[in-house]
């Protein structure tokens, strides 16, 4: 396989783009945890400490998400270096980690959306526990 200056250059809008929603989450996040914060120092209540708990892996999700992101674009810049210095060879395998750093940072937002959605699912069980003691 041939390997151009031009396609580690491919990547970059594309990561550019994850990190931007990347750190769109982890601001949401942090609104989230300040506002719960609040709302648990008041209540007490278990669904708001369990959500808690819940964002704290969210968090250390979304930090790894980034920093693999983040080296995935570093190594596109370097490979793309290593590819103007002309050693192709390492060029290609410089490139091939690179995308096997994207993709793990994309495992990891994958695995932070379905920590989310559970997230939601405590909340949806704690409206319906209301729901259930005020038609009794």
């Amino acid at each position: 396989m041939e390997i151009t200056l031009t396609t580690p250059a491919l990547l970059f809008p594309a990561i550019s783009l994850l990190l931007l929603a990347y750190t769109n989450r982890f601001m949401a996040l942090a609104n989230l945890i300040r506002s719960l914060k609040t709302r648990y120092a008041t209540s007490q209540s278990h669904v708001i400490y369990g959500q808690i708990e819940n964002l704290r892996t969210r968090l250390i999700l979304i930090r790894n998400m980034q920093a693999f992101g983040i080296s995935s674009i570093f190594g596109c810049v370097a490979c793309m270096f290593i590819l103007f210095a002309g050693y192709n060879t390492v060029g290609k395998y410089l490139f091939g980690l690179s995308m096997i750093l994207l993709m793990i940072s994309l495992a990891l937002a994958l695995r932070e959306i379905q920590i989310s959605v559970n997230a939601l699912q405590l909340e949806l069980n704690d409206l319906e526990g209301e729901s259930e003691g005020k038609t009794e």
